[in-house]
């Protein structure tokens, strides 16, 4: 449905009021060359754009809209209020620019540790498909974290760099710079589709290359088009880059099935993009190191007897945000939807993300995602809609291996004669002398690196020759080799949290690693092996960004000093996880844990996991026995 407000007309708003149920170059970069600009000024409307591809059918009067539609609807596409607050003489920018810019790849935020004042400062995330960093960029990268931002970089859970601190008046320099050096922010927060996920492993190898590629061809095919990032960063300069392949531009200008908008500046998003964030990943089958079940859409390559990739499986309408005590908000695996050849992807994907843009919720921004559209519609009516944008059926999925979790840490044979290295990084915060070591080995070698969606960087394209004065050069700086490193770690994640996350309700990053050392004590206690371990991940909010639904053990805070538990998750990241229990105190993790450890380590089948077994056991029984042991002469 389509409706006219202030002369523009937008799409996306049908059933919107409807109650939801309970329930190397590295790789090619994205076209950086912007198209024809849309009139300056303010108003979405200017030069008469009408950006919609069906009739117009009701007044935008009668459907209700939240505040952050309006802004984007009256943005002239993510340029207005925007550029008229980066020159302002404030440190910080108003209401509709802080939603505008984060489709520029920033949010504003507040240092909580300093009390009595506003401390702005910007976070700039950069969006990079299959967390391919050219050398150039990771070298800027790491000049930029000196000079403008807090002096560490943080690999984040979606294979993007996160630089915290940046001040307005420097944006537009560390913007630019990114741009100049083969990178881009553009896309990477806001309401549309986020960096693309693939295996980040640097294989020669069928499956892996062409699920980077297709991830790489998504990433191009639904960045934005009007021009405004590049008239607002770098004065609408081109700058010169690869050009996009001719299949990814012939889908996105396709409209056989009234997928676009004709005549908008923004042929898929239109004035109003997408109602929420929209998260993609692609993975060769079998390997689940991109959380495949937690995205918007997950793309599986699925191969012939010969190897040869043929096609992909996909899944729809996973997600992890969530809000405390609202029920009707969960997290939610993404359901099968179905298999289309090779030659179909980009059209299928296109698709599925029109119908999330034209029946997402744009009420209520608890409800946007397209998780909750699925959840209550049901994926039979999701994909017969989808199937009206894409011209086709859906095939029936094809048989896929059991998911693996692979996180390519340590010295591996790429496949073309050369090595790679995995780098295991605490929470993804580079810094201090192992920033330096790694920028010297990197500029040294003249390495491009990608980033894992576990928070780790692979150093890529190694010579045989140059594999003992690297490990050499790392175990100096104190980054360990993977067997050195405590199993907890190694698949451990969490979230920056406090101080800079407005959302934050209690530590992530910052209370990790102290509790790390709490669980291994914990094993250590009751006679769990040195050599063991579950998958651990904290937030400090229930929005879920280090994807803790998916964890054996996930903490999700939910206060001062306080957390949920939740337990269920699986080490392939092939299972939700459920609450186990609300407000523990960080004080009294030892009162849940040890006697869940304990009965674990006591009762448990052959090489039965953590997360399996509190699943096969029941919460009802874990808790019996959390409360038996705290009425227990020894817990005293």
């Amino acid at each position: 449905m389509s409706a006219a407000v202030g002369g523009a007309e937008f799409h996306g708003l049908r059933g919107a009021a409807a109650q939801l149920p309970r329930s190397r170059m590295l790789g090619r970069q994205l076209r950086v060359a912007p198209p024809a600009a849309a009139p300056a000024g303010g108003g979405a409307s200017s030069g008469g754009i009408r950006a919609v591809s069906t009739p117009l059918k009701k007044d935008a009067s009668e459907v209700k809209r939240s505040k952050v539609e309006i802004i984007k609807e009256k943005s002239n596409f993510l340029r207005y209020p925007l550029n008229e607050e980066l020159v302002s003489e404030a440190p910080n920018i108003n209401e509709s620019a802080v939603q505008l810019i984060k489709f520029h790849g920033s949010y504003q935020q507040t240092d909580r540790d300093v009390r009595g004042q506003k401390n702005y400062s910007f976070m700039l995330r950069t969006k990079n498909p299959c967390g391919k960093v050219p050398n150039q960029l990771y070298l800027a990268m790491d000049t930029l974290a000196d000079e403008f931002g807090i002096g560490t970089l943080r690999l984040t859970t979606r294979q993007t760099f996160q630089l915290h601190g940046v001040l307005k008046k420097n944006l537009k320099t560390v913007l630019s710079t990114v741009i100049k050096n083969m990178g881009s922010t553009l896309g990477a927060c806001g309401d549309l589709n986020r960096n693309v996920l693939a295996p980040a492993a640097p294989y020669v190898r069928k499956d892996i290359l062409f699920a980077q590629e297709t991830a790489e061809n998504i990433a191009a095919l639904l960045t934005p088009q009007s021009g405004a990032y590049y008239d607002l960063w770098v004065d609408g300069e081109k700058i010169m880059s690869a050009e996009e392949p001719p299949e990814v531009t012939k889908a996105r200008n396709d409209n056989s099935h009234g997928t676009n908008f004709p005549d908008s500046p923004e042929p898929i998003y239109g004035t109003q993009y997408l109602p929420r964030k929209f998260k993609i990943a692609v993975t060769a089958a079998g390997d689940n190191s991109v959380d495949i079940l937690t995205n918007d859409i997950g793309v599986v390559v699925v191969s012939d007897d010969a190897g040869e990739p043929v096609g992909f499986n996909i899944y729809v309408g996973g997600g992890m945000g969530r809000t405390h005590r609202v029920e009707t908000t969960f997290p939610r695996l993404a359901d099968p939807l179905g298999y289309v050849p090779k030659e179909d992807i980009l059209y299928a994907i296109k698709a599925i993300v029109v119908t999330q843009r034209e029946n997402g919720r744009r009420d209520d921004r608890k409800y946007s995602r397209m998780k909750y559209l699925i959840d209550r519609w049901g994926i039979d009516k999701f994909r017969a809609e989808a199937e009206k944008y894409y011209g086709k059926k859906f095939e029936s999925f094809r048989p896929l291996p059991e998911w693996q979790f692979n996180s390519y840490l340590g010295w591996q044979e790429q496949g073309d004669g050369k090595l790679f290295y995995g780098v295991h990084v605490d929470n993804g915060r580079v810094g201090g002398q192992a920033k330096k070591t790694l920028r010297e080995i990197i500029e040294k070698y003249n390495l491009d690196v990608s980033i894992t969606p576990n928070q780790n960087l692979i150093l890529c394209g190694i010579d045989q020759a140059w594999r003992e004065p690297i490990t050499k050069a790392l175990a100096q700086a104190g980054l360990l080799e993977p067997n050195d490193v405590d199993p907890l770690n190694l698949t451990a994640m969490a979230c920056p949290a406090l101080p800079l996350c407005p959302l934050a309700q209690t530590e992530a990053e910052r209370g990790i690693l102290p509790i790390l050392k709490r669980i291994r004590a914990v094993f250590d206690k009751v006679g769990i092996k040195d050599s063991e371990s579950v998958v651990v991940r904290i937030t400090g909010c229930p929005n879920g960004c280090a994807r803790p639904y998916m964890a054996e053990l996930g903490f999700v805070g939910d206060g001062p000093k306080s957390y949920q538990i939740w337990l269920g998750g699986t080490p392939n990241q092939s299972t939700l996880a459920e609450t186990f229990m609300n407000k523990v105190k960080l004080d009294d993790i030892e009162k849940v844990l040890e006697p869940l450890f304990s009965y674990w380590n006591s009762t448990r089948q052959e090489g039965e996991s953590f997360g399996s077994f509190t699943n096969r056991t029941g919460f009802d029984k874990l808790k019996e026995v959390v409360d038996k042991w705290a009425a227990s002469p020894s817990a005293a």
